[in-house]
């Protein structure tokens, strides 16, 4: 875990290792969340960049009678 300070006009610099594991670009929208006490930055995804990522998952559930 990493530790940041807030400036005087209320920003904060995302840690070098946060950015790259989430490969944040400059410019990028993140979706700001406050919940439970405590703020969440999201990175705003193209939906683009999600095909495939379900790939191989099981299907097959049992369904309700009224849902099939």
């Amino acid at each position: 875990m990493e530790t940041v300070t807030v400036s005087p006009k209320f920003q904060v610099v995302i840690p070098r290792s946060v950015r790259e594991s989430l490969d944040i670009k400059p410019g990028q929208k993140m979706d700001v969340f406050e919940y439970d006490g405590r703020i969440e930055f999201v990175p705003v995804r193209h939906p683009g960049e999600m095909r495939g990522f379900l790939e191989g998952i099981d299907t097959t559930v049992k369904r309700d009678p009224d849902r099939v």
